[in-house]
C-alpha cells in the first residue's frame, strides 16, 4: 500500500472542509435582507388619526360607507380600508384582505358579530352586488356595520401590521440592484408620522406591487413601484417625492389599463388622494 496516498477517510474529511469553505465564500456574496420590516413606531393618537384619515379617504368618513360593493366589481369592500371580500367561487386579480382583518381582530379579543363567528376563512355571504344591496337593512348587515364602527383602531393597527410585513415582500420581488434603494426610501418615509400615513394609505389603496396579477402590460402601480421611482436621500422632502412618484404610477396604470375598465374616470380622485400626502 502506498502510504503517501491519502486514505478514503482522509479524502472524506478533505472534501468536507473544501465544501464548507465553498459555502462560506458563497454566503459572503449573498445580501441578507431583513425577515421582517423595520418596526413602525406610532403613538396611539397617531394610529387613531391615520385610521380616521383612511376612513375619510375610502368611505367619506361615513358609517354607511363601511359596507360597500362598488358597481362593476365582484366583491364587497368593507371597513375603513375597504377590505376586499369575495363570494364563494369568485376570485379576482386583487388580494383578498377582509378575512385576514377578521382573523387579526379576533386574535386581539374583539367580539365578532354572528355573521363572522366561523372566522375569517368563510366567503362573503352575498353572491352579487344586487344581493348585497338588498341586505342593507338586515340584522346581519347592521351588526356587521356596528362591528366595523367599534373596531376602527384595530383596523388601523391591521393596516400598520400589513405595512410592516410589506418590506420583505418588496425586497424579494425587486431586482437585486434596486433593493438598497427600495429599503432606503421605505425607511425615509417611516421616520415621520406623515410619511407613515402615506405608506399605510397607499399600500392599502394600491397594494404592495408584488403580485404579477396586479400588472397591466407588465407594469405595476403598487408601493414597490413608487419606491423604485424615488431616489432622494434626505428625510426632508421624502413625502413630496413619494406623492409625485405615486401620481406617475397611477397615470401609467390608467394609460396601460384595458379600455373596457374605463379607469380614467377614477384618476382625478386618485390624484387628489395622493396629493393629500404632502398637504396638496
Amino acid at each position: 500500500m502506498d502510504k503517501c496516498r491519502p486514505s478514503r477517510k482522509q479524502h472524506y474529511w478533505l472534501f468536507r472542509r473544501c465544501w464548507f469553505l465553498f459555502l462560506s465564500l458563497i454566503s459572503l456574496t449573498i445580501p441578507v435582507w431583513p425577515q421582517i420590516a423595520c418596526a413602525i413606531t406610532l403613538s396611539h393618537g397617531d394610529v387613531q388619526r391615520i385610521g380616521k384619515r383612511i376612513w375619510q379617504n375610502e368611505c367619506n368618513g361615513t358609517i354607511s360607507g363601511l359596507t360597500s360593493w362598488n358597481e362593476g366589481e365582484d366583491f364587497a369592500s368593507l371597513g375603513i380600508g375597504h377590505f376586499i371580500w369575495y363570494p364563494k367561487g369568485s376570485r379576482g386579480p386583487f388580494e383578498e384582505s377582509f378575512p385576514k382583518l377578521v382573523n387579526f381582530i379576533s386574535k386581539r379579543g374583539a367580539k365578532l358579530p354572528t355573521l363572522l363567528l366561523r372566522g375569517g376563512e368563510q366567503p362573503c355571504p352575498w353572491n352579487s352586488r344586487a344581493d348585497f344591496l338588498r341586505a342593507q337593512h338586515t340584522v346581519e348587515m347592521n351588526q356587521l356595520r356596528q362591528f366595523l364602527v367599534d373596531t376602527i383602531d384595530l383596523q388601523a393597527e391591521f393596516l400598520i401590521a400589513r405595512l410592516e410585513g410589506a418590506l420583505p415582500k418588496m425586497l424579494d420581488e425587486a431586482a437585486p440592484v434596486d433593493r438598497p434603494n427600495v429599503q432606503q426610501q421605505f425607511e425615509r418615509m417611516t421616520r415621520t408620522p406623515q410619511g407613515c400615513y402615506a405608506l399605510i394609505d397607499y399600500v392599502n389603496f394600491k397594494g404592495e406591487g408584488v403580485l404579477r396579477t396586479e400588472r397591466y402590460q407588465g407594469q405595476g402601480w403598487g408601493l414597490l413601484q413608487v419606491l423604485e421611482a424615488m431616489h432622494g436621500t434626505s428625510d426632508t422632502g421624502a413625502v413630496d417625492e413619494f406623492s409625485r412618484a405615486a401620481k406617475a404610477m397611477l397615470i401609467r396604470r390608467v394609460h396601460n389599463a384595458p379600455a373596457r375598465r374605463h379607469e380614467s374616470k377614477w384618476l382625478a380622485g386618485w390624484i387628489r388622494r395622493v396629493n393629500s400626502y404632502s398637504g396638496g
